[in-house]
């Protein structure tokens, strides 16, 4: 069977490769799953994303599968009992933050009245956004659309969410299609809303 052309960061760890194939740029528009990608992507920081994602179901554990109100309610005592957790990222300001974030998060929702999702995706118009990248250098770290959004974010009490951070995060969410074009996930992803 010939394998199909993907996007080169995907190709040598089966993790990789069944994220890059099933989730990577997927536009997801459900509050809980995008909660937990955000926290996810700052957990990130600093490490390779394969680090993060090998220990993604030790998160959903940890952090009560990521309900934005039961993590926003952990104590300080929850905070130690988290650091010493090796399912996770054991970087006390980055526990901290995941904790702070799902407070963020639901007074975002309490002060717009808008759901999490209704909020990030006005930020494309509600679309994603398709680039035609033929090549990884061409990828930027960060745009205008990820620094607006970082601003916006870190207005609103967020951390760990620079605009490095934050386009990571609207690759994997789907704000933006950064597949490849040669890639076979370009056209597919491209196909969804």
């Amino acid at each position: 069977m010939i394998e199909p052309d993907r996007c080169p960061w995907a190709v040598g760890d089966p993790e990789y490769l069944a994220y890059h194939d099933r989730e990577w740029g997927v536009p997801l528009h459900d509050d809980r799953a995008l909660f937990e990608l955000l926290i996810l992507e700052g957990a990130q920081a600093g490490l390779s994303w394969i680090t993060v994602l090998r220990r993604r179901d030790g998160y959903r554990e940890a952090f009560d599968n990521f309900d934005p109100a039961r993590v926003a309610s952990l104590t300080d005592a929850d905070v130690e009992r988290l650091l010493s957790d090796p399912r996770i990222v054991r970087n006390r300001a980055k526990v901290r933050s995941a904790i702070a974030n799902a407070r963020a998060f639901m007074e975002l929702e309490a002060n717009t009245g808008r759901s999490f999702a209704e909020w990030l995706w006005s930020f494309v118009d509600g679309r994603p956004m398709q680039n035609a990248w033929r090549s990884l250098d061409e990828v930027p770290a960060e745009t205008d659309a990820s620094r607006a959004l970082s601003r916006e974010l870190r207005g609103r009490g967020f951390s760990f969410v620079g605009p490095t951070i934050v386009y990571a995060y609207m690759q994997s969410a789907g704000l933006v299609n950064d597949h490849l074009v040669g890639c076979f996930r370009y056209a597919e992803v491209a196909a969804l809303r």
